[in-house]
């Protein structure tokens, strides 16, 4: 079975009234937070950010708030650009920040290591792809988007 493609959505989708709440809000909190406007931020990254994870119940349910996004997106309720990344590349932005991937070339039996640097040179390529797609629009994050909430919310 082929894995579904990789999306890319506005960080604000998170924050719409159709999500799991505070939850949507707080998890776009820590998706901007610290961050350069329109920097592409993996939800790998996040969890490695959380401790590896331990400390996402501190922010919200990723994976309600991530299940009611892919609802949003079949529906056609906000933009999202639909990644096909090669295997090696979609390892690398799914692994984390400080990451290694290995893989073996099947013709030579040799292994090969990729890293944090090939995970930069992977996110650089995905921005290029978002540039291209949104031609001088951003992403709509949809409709029905909430305020902010207090940056110091569920920490």
């Amino acid at each position: 079975m082929k894995p579904p493609p990789l999306l890319v959505q506005s960080a604000v989708a998170a924050h719409r009234v159709a999500l799991q709440q505070p939850d949507g809000a707080r998890i776009h909190d820590r998706f901007v937070r610290g961050r350069r406007p329109g920097e592409i931020v993996p939800l790998s990254t996040l969890t490695h950010e959380l401790d590896g994870g331990a400390r996402w119940p501190e922010v919200g349910d990723w994976e309600a708030v991530t299940e009611d996004l892919l609802h949003i997106v079949r529906d056609h309720d906000c933009d999202a650009l639909s990644l096909g990344l090669p295997n090696i590349a979609r390892a690398l932005v799914c692994a984390g920040p400080r990451s290694e991937v290995r893989a073996v070339d099947p013709s030579t039996g040799k292994h090969k290591a990729y890293g944090p640097a090939d995970r930069i040179e992977v996110l650089v390529q995905v921005g290029g792809q978002l540039a291209w797609a949104e031609a001088g629009r951003p992403l709509w994050p949809g409709d029905g988007t909430l305020p902010p909430v207090n940056s110091t919310e569920g920490r």
